[in-house]
């Protein structure tokens, strides 16, 4: 996924660990994609129900996050 509308449903989210925090306070986390088809291999980035909800859409039932208004960089680590 690209940086804007990055797919952030805890609900997709498997293995998540909170791996620390961004310079506003927002939990940053580590997580694997349940579906690989979401991605392979280990991530990093926010869950959605922890954001301001003015950063948060839906694509196809799930929540995602605009990553450009946050401090956070939603990357495979």
């Amino acid at each position: 996924g690209s940086a804007i509308g990055g797919l952030s449903d805890r609900k997709l989210k498997k293995n998540i660990n909170l791996i620390g925090k961004s310079p506003s306070g927002l939990n940053i986390y580590s997580f694997n994609f349940k579906d690989t088809k979401h991605g392979k291999g280990l991530f990093q980035g926010v869950m959605s129900d922890e954001v301001p909800q003015e950063v948060v859409g839906t694509r196809d039932g799930y929540d995602t996050v605009n990553y450009s208004m946050l401090d956070v960089e939603f990357k495979q680590i």
